[in-house]
Formats: structure tokens, sequence, C-alpha cells
């Protein structure tokens, strides 16, 4: 287990996310810090799953940010791939879980009573948070309750032990493989699977192309911030998403199944599971 350095400065959860903008970037950021990561690309283009995935209201964009964090830490911490993925799989369970014991809900919508699609909505949740000095803001003051749990989750999942002996999968992980995205990519999103930790929540193949799309966006745009609203890209995803699974975007709905173990999910896949959706995610 890695030692936790006493003389480590502690960051301020509210003001890493008032720094960072968006409750996404600032859960990656602040998992990233703990286990000295440093990854800026790779946490702005989380922004975009702020809201709930796009703005959706689905899982907390905390849970999307934490989830990248230990994607990454576990292809920094491991060195066999199927390990990795248990791994990442297996602590973002127990993100998922310490945040909805906190929290009572995973969902953006149901914690922030805010539609985020709404722009109107969106202004005036801001305007309020800040005229209220960020003390009576869901958010806010969630990010600092909530930040010791998912540290000691995100570390509680990463340190057990996980040898693998037969092949490990994860569908956020495959789709971005099928794009052609790098080891360290792809195994980023692999405790996306099954809508985070295997809860069966939104899809986290649908989040992994939004995060990896954008990733690819920022670099041949240096500089600049995409868009949360009325993004082109996310748009075409979207469609094709819903296109393929009739406007569902909860993954126990989409594979007919709540899967309890990351074998059971791997078999799922390797069977032909979500196959012909991975492949249409994966053209984009």
């Amino acid at each position: 287990m890695q030692m936790e350095n006493p003389n480590k400065i502690k960051l301020n959860p509210r003001k890493t996310f008032w720094k960072c903008g968006t409750c996404s970037r600032a859960m990656f950021h602040l998992l990233n810090y703990e286990f000295d990561n440093i990854k800026p690309a790779e946490e702005k283009a989380s922004d975009v799953l702020a809201g709930g995935i796009a703005m959706k209201g689905q899982q907390c964009g905390m849970l999307w940010g934490g989830a990248l964090a230990i994607g990454n830490e576990s292809f920094n911490k491991y060195n066999d791939r199927d390990e990795a993925t248990k791994a990442a799989v297996n602590a973002s369970k127990y993100l998922i879980e310490s945040f909805h014991h906190s929290a009572g809900t995973v969902n953006c919508r149901d914690i922030t009573k805010v539609d985020w699609e709404k722009k109107s909505h969106f202004v005036i949740f801001f305007l309020k948070t800040v005229a209220q000095g960020f003390i009576f803001s869901p958010c806010f003051n969630f990010i600092e309750k909530w930040t010791p749990e998912a540290i000691e989750a995100a570390r509680k999942g990463l340190s057990e032990k996980t040898t693998q002996n037969q092949p490990c999968l994860s569908c956020a992980s495959e789709v971005l493989r099928k794009m052609g995205a790098s080891d360290e990519a792809s195994l980023t999103v692999a405790g996306f699977a099954g809508g985070i930790g295997l809860s069966g929540k939104a899809c986290g193949a649908l989040s992994a192309v939004i995060w990896y799309k954008m990733l690819e966006w920022g670099k041949k745009n240096p500089g600049k911030t995409p868009s949360m609203f009325n993004n082109p890209e996310i748009k075409e995803i979207l469609k094709t998403f819903y296109s393929h699974t009739g406007s569902e975007m909860l993954c126990h709905k989409i594979s007919g199944r709540k899967f309890t173990t990351i074998n059971e999910h791997a078999e799922y896949l390797q069977n032909g599971g979500c196959r012909v959706l991975l492949e249409a995610l994966a053209m984009l």
C-alpha cells in the first residue's frame, strides 16, 4: 500500500472545485493529487461529464472524475492489463458505494434539483451559489464532506489483491481500444464498466467516448475549452447512442442484466454483449 506523505499539503476541496470549474474535473484533480499524478489535459476533458454526463442529470460528475483518477492510477500501479482493469473496477465500486451512502443517491439531478440542459437553470444555480458564498450549495458542501471518503475508497480498492486468472474486460476500455486509444487512456476509463463499478447506472461506454473525444479535441484546440452546451461532437455521440438503445441510458436496462462481478461483465462482452453499440460508438 502506498504510504501517505505526512508533509504533503492538503488541497481544499471547495477551493479546488471553484478553481476547476466543474465537479468532475475537481474530483479528478483531487484524487490525482493524492496519487501524485499530473494530468491537466485529461482533467479538462472531464468537464463535459459534469451535470451527470453532458448535463443529462445521471451519475454525479464527481463519480466520473473520481473513476478516471482511479483508472489512471491503476494503469500506473499494475503492469498486467487484466489486473489493472479489475483493480479500477473494484475501486470504482467502492467509490460509488461510498457516494451513495453519503448522498443517498448517485444522480446529479436528484442532488441539485436542477435541469442542467436548460441554460436558465444553470445560470440561476451558479448565481445563487456565488451569492450565498457557497455555504448553501449542495455541490460545494458535498465535495468538502465526501473527498476524504472518496480518497479512502479509492485507496482501499486499489490496494486489494487483484490476481486475475482470466481476461478482464471493461466495456468502456474496449470501446476506446476500438477507437485506437492508448493503453493509458483505455485503462483510465476502466472503472466506468457497467455504469461505474458495475452499478448498472448510465452507460460507462458512452461516457468513455465523450471523455476521449473531448481529450482529442483538446489536443487539436490547445488553450480552448469545449462547449458545455450544444456541443456538436457530443450531440453526434448521443444521437448514435440513442439510436442503438432506444434512448435508454441505464446499463442494466440496455444489457438486460445487473453484473455482480467483473468476470460476469467480461463474459458478457466476450459473448457479444453490446457489440453493435460499442462498434457504432467506436466509429465516431
